[in-house]
């Protein structure tokens, strides 16, 4: 038996994670000198809330490798393969976290998979994962056929402002557009684990309206591609969202995830995003 771990940035529900008993392991939020945990000590609600009211920008820790070791301890004793299904190492430490711990447990087959990507369709492959591992597949077809997953994953979103992509540092290539936004908004995208430029629009109308255009032009129209809509403090655009992509895409299920705080640290309140995979 295979038992699948996720962890916060997928924005997978704790609730369906425990019906599903998926372990899912925290990040870590800093606020000056305090920290929390974005599981049990902080949901994004709250989060939101002390974001508006701080000065200054917090920060975010992969959790700490020990948190990994209840869940490898148990598979030892359930003679279980684990596989971890982190966020990209190009934006978290999460990847490491997970090596390190599984260090510790030499006799435990453990394979660390980098997703990356982060959120919805992060979320979407570790759904995959837990369905293919309670069906019986072994760790070696499931970290293969992750692997081809990920290469089909496609990323693409809209920032309120630059301004915590920059401070945090998880910008990537889309640092040139610092000091030429202005009034341009800007479509990002997730290309080989990290934020990149896509393309830039003028007014967050149009930009939203592009966006649309992408997942017509890119999604296939089917259930199979796992399309799914992202939002930070943007509940109500999400849903019109959805319910536009459901009318133009002809798929009856599209998932909203709420984007967790570790990621809204960097994306600041209003992020709207989309995620699917191409054949």
């Amino acid at each position: 038996m295979v038992k699948i771990v996720a962890d916060t940035t997928s924005g997978l529900p704790r609730e369906m994670m425990k019906s599903l008993n998926i372990p899912l392991i925290p990040q870590i939020v800093i606020f000056g000198e305090e920290s929390f945990r974005d599981d049990t000590e902080l949901d994004t609600a709250a989060f939101l809330s002390k974001l508006k009211a701080s000065k200054e920008l917090p920060k975010t820790a992969a959790p700490p490798p020990a948190l990994y070791n209840p869940i490898f301890t148990e598979a030892k004793k359930q003679h279980e393969s684990v596989v971890v299904i982190a966020p990209s190492a190009k934006v978290s430490g999460t990847v490491r976290a997970a090596i390190v711990a599984a260090q510790d447990f030499p006799d435990v087959d453990v394979r660390v998979v980098d997703s990356l990507s982060v959120a919805g369709n992060l979320a979407s492959l570790v759904l995959l994962a837990d369905e293919w591992a309670k069906s019986g597949l072994d760790a070696d077809v499931i970290v293969n056929r992750l692997k081809d997953w990920i290469g089909r994953g496609r990323f693409y979103f809209l920032v309120s402002t630059l301004e915590y992509l920059q401070k945090g540092g998880r910008i990537g290539g889309a640092k040139a557009l610092i000091g030429k936004m202005l009034q341009v908004k800007p479509i990002l995208c997730v290309r080989a684990g990290q934020v990149e430029p896509f393309e830039q629009q003028r007014t967050k109308k149009k930009a939203l309206a592009r966006l649309i255009e992408i997942v017509e032009d890119q999604c296939p129209k089917s259930l199979e591609a796992h399309l799914c809509v992202m939002q930070a403090d943007a509940m109500a655009e999400a849903e019109e969202l959805v319910n536009d992509l459901k009318s133009r895409m002809k798929v009856t299920t599209i998932p909203i995830y709420e984007l967790p705080p570790a990621i809204v640290v960097h994306g600041g309140p209003g992020v709207l995003a989309v995620g699917f995979f191409v054949h």
